[in-house]
């Protein structure tokens, strides 16, 4: 009952009481992007899938800016990534917008993370697993190692929640997740600014 009814009920409320505590704290953060992201714009909102692979475009803080070189080509992520973008993603702050996606039900509060569309085919059919609950803000993967695992590894973690997701486990991920911004761990893979691409093998 929990993985199927309460799960998106508790969700519902725990996000709506949240968003009217802190919507002062992330106007405050809008404004604060919309200076230093050189008219790259403040949100990030990008397709992807969820529940039953159905895609819903996700809503993410803007971290870098749109510079490109001389032929026109977005510079690498890292040269984009400003410092208060660093910092941004480094405490996870950029991922606050996505409580809306959780209140319009796109997403929940924990579950596997909801990857680009061009990743779809390229699943196995164990893989594909991950997309039968809805995708969350954080998840089993995250507080397992986030960006520093192969995906392989995340994957693996992903299908584990989808099997075991309950109420504790989910207590269980919440507690983990606050760790982790704090000490901000796996933030990025080694030698990347966030991870590498997936391309059906890594």
């Amino acid at each position: 009952m929990y993985k199927y009814f309460l799960k998106r009920l508790i969700d519902f409320c725990i996000v709506f009481t949240v968003l009217a505590l802190i919507w002062p704290f992330l106007l405050l953060i809008t404004i604060w992007l919309h200076f230093v992201n050189k008219g790259a714009g403040v949100f990030y909102m990008q397709e992807r899938p969820g529940k039953e692979t159905k895609i819903f475009k996700v809503i993410k803080f803007k971290t870098m800016t749109d510079e490109q070189d001389a032929n026109g080509n977005l510079l690498p992520d890292a040269e984009r990534l400003t410092k208060i973008g660093r910092f941004i993603r480094s405490t996870s702050i950029d991922e606050l917008p996505q409580l809306i996606n959780v209140l319009k039900g796109d997403m929940a509060l924990i579950g596997p993370r909801p990857l680009l569309v061009q990743y779809l085919h390229l699943y196995s059919k164990e893989q594909a697993r991950r997309h039968e609950i809805r995708p969350g803000i954080t998840g089993w993967a995250q507080v397992n190692g986030r960006n520093a695992i192969s995906w392989q590894k995340k994957f693996e973690l992903d299908v584990w929640y989808v099997d075991h997701c309950s109420f504790l486990l989910d207590l269980k991920i919440i507690f983990r997740t606050v760790k982790k911004v704090f000490v901000r761990e796996g933030i990025s893979q080694e030698g990347q600014a966030t991870m590498e691409a997936f391309n059906g093998n890594n």
